[in-house]
């Protein structure tokens, strides 16, 4: 159990580095067709579900909110708080919790960006605090297994 915490912490920590890959890819596409003389206008925003721009990298908008930040992150988060109690971590239970935590935050803060810019800027400053804390919870895991392994001196 202690090598799935592992698993599921890395894997959050990567996800998190793979959802700002998106977003920044979204965005840099996003103004190279806008240097490419098309509009970013209310009809294009009002339409983006039914017929979304067809802008390099207009599918990391996607990705980066509901593939990734409402799908894949909670649900790894989830299973690590769930592994955490049978995984024998130190701190193994309250560090899930704490990325559990973030996790939920970081879903509120981009929802409520649009209608609240100051959030998409705690948006991204909770990525690098959720990013820190399954690599803080990777760190307790992989530390719990050395130790574990460690052949017993001799006497």
């Amino acid at each position: 159990m202690r090598k799935t915490y592992l698993v599921l912490a890395r894997l959050i920590a990567l996800l998190v580095v793979v959802q700002a890959m998106m977003i920044v890819w979204a965005i840099s596409g996003l103004f190279k067709w806008i240097d490419d003389g098309e509009t970013l206008d209310k009809s294009v925003m009002e339409g983006w579900e039914s017929e979304p721009p067809t802008f390099d990298g207009a599918i990391g908008h996607f990705l980066h909110a509901l593939v990734l930040g409402q799908g894949a992150i909670p649900l790894a988060g989830l299973l690590l708080l769930i592994v955490a109690f049978f995984a024998k971590v130190p701190r193994g239970v309250m560090l899930a919790a704490v990325v559990v935590v973030l996790i939920v935050i970081q879903i509120l803060l981009g929802i409520n960006s649009q209608g609240t810019p100051l959030f998409g800027m705690l948006h991204g400053l909770n990525a690098f605090l959720l990013f820190g804390a399954a690599m803080a919870a990777s760190m307790a895991a992989k530390e719990t297994g050395a130790t574990q392994e460690a052949p017993a001196p001799a006497v």
